[in-house]
C-alpha cells in the first residue's frame, strides 16, 4: 500500500485521518496524496426518520481549497510521506474515480453534524473505485495494522477485503477471524480461511462471540476487537443491501457508526 489517497476538508475527524494515513504510509514507506474535497452542494441534516436538505449557500472553490491547504499544514506540512496535489478539488464521484489510482482512500467516520465527514463521501469510495476505505475513528490511534481484527462471515465481501488487506495482515503480529453467531452467510469454514492464509505465511487464529443485546453485530465486533487489543478491523461492507441495513440496521451500518478503531472496508 504505497499509494494512500486523502480527501481534505475542514472536519472535526480530519486530524485523525491524517494521523491513520501517515501511520499506513509509514509501514510501506509509501505516499500519501492530499486533495481538496469540495463539500457537498447541499447539507444533510438526518434527524431519523426525518431527513432535511438545506442549500448551500456562497460556496467558493478558492476558499474550499484555502481551507484544505490550512488543513495539510496543520497536520502534515513537514511530514514525511505527504504530499500535497495541485489537482483541482474533487467532489464525491471524482473522489471515487481518483481512488481507482490508488491503492487505499483513507476518510474520517461519518456523521450528520454539518462538522462531521459525510456518508456519500465514504460510500462514493466504497462503491465507485473498485478499492478499499480506511475509514478513521474520531481519535487518532497510536499504531495500525499490528493486531487485526477480520470480521468473518463467509461472503463474498469479506473475501474481498481480506484480499485488498493482504500486505497489512502479513505484518502484523497477530491476526483474528472474528465471526458472530447468527451473522454468517453460506460459505467456506473460517478453517478454510485459515489455512489459506497460511499458505501466504499468514497466521491466523479464529474467535467467536454472540451478538450484543444492544448494537447486534456490529458491536459485537467491536467490543471484541477491543479485547482482544486490536488496532485495526477488517470488515467486508453491506453483506446485506445498504438499503436493509438503513432500515433495519446491521453490522456495517453500526459500525460505521460507532467504530472507535480504525476499519478497512471493502465492498
Amino acid at each position: 500500500m504505497k499509494s494512500i489517497l486523502l480527501p481534505v476538508e475542514p472536519n472535526s475527524i480530519i486530524e485523525a485521518a491524517f494521523a491513520c494515513a501517515g501511520l499506513l504510509a509509514g509501514r510501506f514507506g509509501g505516499e500519501v496524496e492530499c486533495v481538496t474535497l469540495k463539500p457537498s452542494i447541499v447539507d444533510f441534516i438526518a434527524p431519523d426518520p426525518v431527513v432535511v436538505v438545506l442549500p448551500q449557500s456562497g460556496y467558493s472553490e478558492e476558499d474550499a481549497i484555502r481551507a484544505a491547504r490550512e488543513r495539510y499544514a496543520a497536520c502534515a506540512d513537514g511530514k514525511p510521506g505527504f504530499r500535497w496535489s495541485s489537482r483541482p478539488a474533487v467532489d464525491d464521484a471524482g473522489l471515487a474515480s481518483l481512488s481507482r489510482v490508488c491503492d487505499i482512500t483513507v476518510v474520517g467516520r461519518p456523521g450528520v453534524g454539518r462538522n462531521e465527514p459525510r456518508m456519500t463521501t465514504l460510500e462514493a469510495a466504497l462503491f465507485e473505485s473498485g478499492r478499499p476505505v480506511l475509514m478513521a475513528p474520531p481519535v487518532a490511534p497510536k499504531t495500525i495494522a499490528t493486531n487485526i481484527v477480520v470480521h468473518w462471515n463467509a461472503s463474498t465481501e469479506t473475501a474481498r477485503v481480506i484480499n485488498d488487506a493482504m500486505p497489512l495482515l502479513r505484518l502484523a503480529e497477530r491476526v483474528t477471524l472474528l465471526s458472530v453467531e447468527g451473522n454468517l452467510v453460506s460459505g467456506p469454514n473460517v478453517s478454510d480461511m485459515i489455512g489459506y492464509l497460511a499458505r501466504h505465511d499468514i497466521k491466523a487464529t479464529a474467535a467467536h462471540t454472540k451478538p450484543a443485546a444492544k448494537g447486534g453485530a456490529g458491536e459485537a465486533i467491536l467490543v471484541e476487537a477491543r479485547k482482544i487489543g486490536a488496532d485495526l478491523v477488517l470488515k467486508g461492507a453491506y453483506t446485506q443491501s445498504r438499503l436493509k441495513q438503513m432500515i433495519f440496521g446491521g453490522a456495517t451500518q453500526h459500525i460505521l457508526q460507532a467504530s472507535d478503531l480504525p476499519v478497512i472496508l471493502s465492498h
